[in-house]
């Protein structure tokens, strides 16, 4: 007798959404990064906010009134999903609820883009990535700062060779709200201070904006081999409370890493960089050229040192295409059945790095991924 052949382990095929067929959206969550959500899907046409979910039913309220009025409004996610007939969820929620939500999204089989860090440990990412595949539906995180042009040109320039091979690499995101009232006074503000507290689900500035200038960095050059991290809380500085808020999330993060292709680098990360409101910066170096960018600057120009420059040390500007950002590469991946990027795999392997991180705290050594 002969074997039956083994069932097949590829993932199901994403079913496709007609260019003509309307694309019926929930936004979970409705503070205020959901809001930049809203108005960026509903510049696409064919979507349709079609229900809205948060805890608060007042806040959810003003905010389907806000953006359009014609959404349904919930307060229960299970019941959203069992009475909307919707085909896509956002998962706009604070950092804690990212995982037990985008598994319930997942289970209903609705595509989703979910807010990042895609979930607060290891664990839970890879679990929410494998659920992503069984699904088969478009997964995707937001990792914003891809929107930017520049980064993606940056990343072609290395995948073509053009820097030769990689060796030195430098990225930093700055902020500095904890000592500029340019967002407004974290001390009274719920949505400021949450970020500050663990036990609010917050992993500090490493897991908040870290998360992004891990990927940014990543994304040209390769994978993390091995990290060493240092994370510290300025307790001093901030006090150890406000209100029901306790301030003990990390404020500042350096992390000494090398990469898979043998590069070392150096990645920070700090709320209290006194002068940058909020900036992103990238050097690349390898053995036949070099990149940098700065977001401050440009998010679609970056400098390049290339050829007989590098004998020069002279940088050119150079000026990167137009790409579509997240809202739209979703959108289309629906309408394709093309799976987008930065997908929940690549979430899950950026939260391996995070993971390593506080290890490495923990442990004060050097963490292999």
């Amino acid at each position: 007798m002969k074997k039956k052949p083994k069932a097949s382990q590829k993932a199901p095929r994403i079913p496709i959404k007609t260019k003509d067929a309307p694309i019926r959206l929930a936004i979970i969550g409705t503070g205020g990064m959901a809001n930049a959500h809203a108005i960026e899907f509903l510049k696409t046409p064919g979507v349709r906010i079609v229900a809205v979910c948060d805890v608060n039913e007042q806040r959810a309220s003003e905010f389907a009134a806000k953006h359009g009025g014609k959404a349904a409004v919930f307060t229960d996610v299970a019941k959203l999903l069992r009475e909307a007939e919707v085909d896509a969820v956002a998962n706009v929620t604070p950092d804690a609820f990212h995982a037990p939500i985008s598994l319930q999204v997942l289970a209903a089989g609705k595509h989703i883009l979910c807010e990042k860090p895609l979930a607060t440990n290891y664990p839970d990412a890879k679990r929410m990535a494998l659920a992503a595949k069984k699904a088969g539906v478009v997964n995707m995180v937001n990792f914003s700062y891809r929107n930017a042009p520049a980064i993606q040109k940056a990343s072609q320039l290395v995948s073509e060779g053009k820097l030769g091979d990689i060796v030195h690499v430098e990225a930093n995101y700055l902020q500095s709200w904890l000592v500029s009232n340019a967002w407004g006074d974290w001390k009274t503000t719920p949505a400021w201070l949450w970020r500050l507290s663990t036990k609010h689900g917050s992993k500090g500035v490493l897991g908040d904006v870290g998360v992004h200038i891990i990927d940014f960095a990543t994304l040209p050059v390769g994978p993390i081999k091995s990290l060493n991290a240092r994370l510290k809380t300025f307790t001093e500085l901030k006090g150890k409370r406000r209100r029901e808020y306790p301030l003990d999330a990390n404020d500042s993060a350096l992390i000494q890493v090398e990469f898979a292709n043998g590069a070392l680098g150096v990645i920070h990360t700090t709320r209290w960089a006194t002068g940058y409101h909020n900036s992103l910066h990238l050097h690349v170096h390898g053995t036949k050229g070099a990149l940098r960018l700065d977001l401050d600057r440009s998010h679609d120009e970056l400098e390049v040192c290339l050829g007989a420059d590098v004998h020069k040390a002279a940088w050119k500007t150079i000026k990167a295409p137009k790409t579509p950002n997240i809202y739209q590469r979703f959108i289309t991946a629906i309408r394709t059945g093309e799976q987008g990027q930065p997908d929940f795999a690549r979430g899950a392997e950026i939260q391996k790095a995070l993971d390593a991180c506080f290890d490495s705290e923990c442990t004060r050594s050097t963490v292999k991924l």
